[in-house]
């Protein structure tokens, strides 16, 4: 039987209040289904590039933006294939979504997805037969065992008991269970490798099936990989009491509902006579640009789009045009910022 020890702190509360509200405001937002599809198109990408970006993967966003799009780029086959079963995964994870609960063989079919072609096919897709480690890799130094996971013959147990807490855990705040989710599944460690990929594919599915999918948008991901020495000290220090990984858990789940919800604002902007008006990709790239700096020049968007100043120009103007944008300062000096969401 699994039963998680944790305490909920007034800190925590805070944080899971603003999720909740920040939760029904997106789920009431009246997107034009075209933009509700580039923020899931957006979100997919994101979630592929830091996912797999977490695990060594070297491709950039852009790159796997053009693996998404099936364009040619020459980059290393195993990037290109770690990519391309990250973006099946998550075709599998919508298709789980509308189910009730999370079985074995949905995590074996995640798994299986996940690391096609990355291991041997008699390792994809089943649990783990023999031992693993964590190690701590020091240049120069003998690898260090940081954490030992259970032996194989205990995981068939300890998943079994995992998914019965988690299916049977309605009254659990659906991101505490994500969150504890996440942490016992990683603590498991029931394959041979591809354990991180899939947990967080887990944590997706959990939040998805409860409902508290943020359409599709949240992108927790990216926060794991902000600081991938930080991720992994938090599950370190979770064992035994999850109090630590939690908090972790919950503090970037509020900061990327944060990010989402200044996105969708974003999407509901140029509404009203403006609202057949489309955004396309690149607009997009100019977006994140702005949300993650808190403003953009016309050399910034010539530089991300690869583009002349003239286009880049035009671009903007576009933008300002449709109210996302306000232009300001003048000549040389010009740049722009996000506008006031009416």
């Amino acid at each position: 039987m699994f039963d998680p020890k944790y305490q909920i702190t007034d800190q925590m509360l805070a944080w899971l209040s603003d999720i909740a509200e920040i939760h029904a405001k997106i789920a009431h937002a009246k997107l034009l289904p075209v933009r509700e599809t580039m923020l899931r198109r957006r979100a997919i990408i994101k979630m592929t590039h830091s996912s797999t970006s977490i695990e060594g993967n070297t491709l950039s966003e852009d790159d796997v933006e053009k693996v998404a799009a099936k364009q040619p780029l020459l980059v290393p086959n195993q990037d290109r294939l770690e990519v391309e079963n990250y973006l099946k995964a998550l075709e599998t994870v919508n298709q789980f979504a509308t189910k009730p609960s999370i079985t074995l063989s949905h995590l074996l079919s995640l798994h299986r997805h996940t690391m096609q072609g990355l291991l041997p096919s008699a390792k994809t897709g089943v649990l783990r037969k023999g031992p693993v480690y964590i190690v701590n890799t020091r240049p120069g130094r003998p690898d260090e065992i940081v954490y030992t996971p259970p032996s194989a013959t205990q995981v068939p147990t300890l998943i079994k008991n995992l998914f019965s807490w988690h299916n049977s855990a309605s009254n659990v705040h659906p991101v505490i269970r994500a969150g504890i989710l996440h942490f016992q599944f990683e603590s498991i460690h029931p394959f041979p490798d591809g354990n991180g990929r899939v947990g967080r594919l887990l944590t997706l599915l959990s939040l998805y099936q409860s409902g508290w999918d943020f359409r599709r948008g949240l992108v927790l991901e990216e926060y794991y990989n902000l600081n991938r020495s930080v991720y992994y000290q938090a599950l370190k220090e979770g064992r035994g009491d999850l109090t630590s990984w939690l908090t972790y858990f919950i503090q970037g789940f509020w900061v990327e509902t944060l990010e989402l919800q200044e996105s969708v604002n974003l999407l509901l902007a140029g509404t009203g006579s403006l609202r057949d008006r489309k955004l396309d990709t690149s607009d997009l790239k100019i977006i994140d640009f702005v949300l993650t700096l808190g403003k953009v020049t016309s050399s910034d968007v010539s530089d991300i789009l690869s583009v002349p100043l003239r286009t880049a120009q035009s671009r903007l103007s576009r933008l300002v045009k449709y109210q996302i944008l306000r232009r300001l300062g003048s000549g040389r000096a010009t740049y722009y910022r996000l506008a006031k969401v009416r």
